[in-house]
């Protein structure tokens, strides 16, 4: 199951987006609540390493599961 970055959570420091192994991640579109960019994980490349989970510096921005109903759509 892939993981999740929360977008109303994230703030677009983007750690994740060069720590990934497999390059799922990738810009959202617009902003967020916070008005800053987001980032999201695309679930079907996603391997499950838990790599962006460990670099994300924001609490609770990312999620070891798939909630794409936290995803800006």
């Amino acid at each position: 199951m892939a993981y999740t970055i929360i977008s109303n959570i994230c703030s677009g420091v983007s750690d994740c987006v060069t720590a990934c192994p497999v390059d799922c991640i990738s810009q959202g579109d617009g902003a967020n609540q916070k008005g800053t960019i987001w980032f999201k994980i695309d679930p079907a490349i996603c391997i499950d390493c838990g790599v962006c989970l460990q670099v994300c510096p924001i609490e609770g921005a990312i999620l070891p599961e798939e909630r794409p109903e936290l995803v800006i759509s």
